[in-house]
Order: structure tokens, then C-alpha cells, then sequence
């Protein structure tokens, strides 16, 4: 599993021209799936995505997390974090969950941050989305098998 996590001021998906969902300051997070990943997994990292201390307090110190500011959330599936690009110049993505199994995981990551957050929006699971973003900072951060 991979979560790709961008601190926003805001952010927007769009499909077919019509936005499907929308956020003010919080976390833009794009979530990769691998054939390995389980529930256990997505709640350990959905754990550490709601814990991470990465707004800034009073004093300028990243030191609050995103229910410390109220933040919201915008989640969107992204198959392409799993790009392999070791060999020649066209990325494979055979190291990516398979469809059906990471869209299970993809809606239960969204309901179980529903429980937690109080405005959690997302983009459609397998649709050519175009999301827009105003990045805070920036402040941008993997969290991957590496790091948990």
C-alpha cells in the first residue's frame, strides 16, 4: 500500500467536467493498492495518516495533526503509484492490486476515515479524473511498506 499525501489549502476532483468532490484545508491523499495489501494494513495506514503531526501550530512547528485543525480529506485511488520504471522508458503496473480487491479497500479506507473525519470527499474508483490543488508548503509525503 502507498499513500501519497499532500498537505492542501484546497483541493478539487473532477469527472466528466463535474467535480465529484471537493476540500478545503486538509490532506489530498492518492492511494495505491498492491495484490498483498488487506484491512489490517489500510487501517495501520490510515493510523498514521490521521495521527501525523504535519500542520503547523501557533509557533510555526509542524506539531498538529489533521483533527487538530479541523482539516478535511479528498481521497483518490491511483493505480500509478505502483509504476514500475526499472526497465526501459514505459512504466509497468503489473505490481498494482487487481481491480476489484483495491476498490474493496479503496471504499473501506473511505469509511473508515468517515468515522474519524468529519468531511471526507473522493474521486470515482477506475474513472480518468483531473484533480486540482492548492499544495501548503509544499508539504508532500510517501508513506509506503518502507516506512510503516
Amino acid at each position: 500500500m502507498r499513500f501519497l499525501i499532500q498537505r492542501v489549502n484546497q483541493a478539487e476532483v473532477r469527472v466528466d467536467g463535474k467535480a465529484v468532490g471537493a476540500i478545503g484545508k486538509g490532506l489530498l491523499v492518492f492511494i495505491g493498492v498492491c495484490e498483498s495489501d488487506d484491512k489490517q494494513l489500510a487501517d495501520k495506514y490510515l493510523k498514521k495518516l490521521l495521527g501525523l503531526r504535519i500542520f503547523e501550530d501557533d509557533n510555526g512547528k509542524t506539531n498538529l495533526s489533521l483533527s487538530d485543525v479541523k482539516g478535511e480529506l479528498l481521497l483518490i485511488s491511483q493505480f500509478t503509484l505502483y509504476a514500475n520504471c526499472k526497465k526501459g522508458n514505459r512504466p509497468g503496473f503489473s505490481d498494482a492490486g487487481n481491480p476489484r480487491m483495491a476498490e474493496e479497500l479503496y471504499e473501506y479506507i473511505i469509511a473508515k476515515a468517515k468515522e474519524h473525519v468529519g468531511n471526507v470527499q473522493q474521486g470515482i474508483f477506475g474513472a480518468d479524473m483531473k484533480v486540482s490543488l492548492e499544495n501548503d508548503g509544499p508539504f508532500t509525503i510517501m508513506l509506503d511498506e518502507h516506512i510503516l
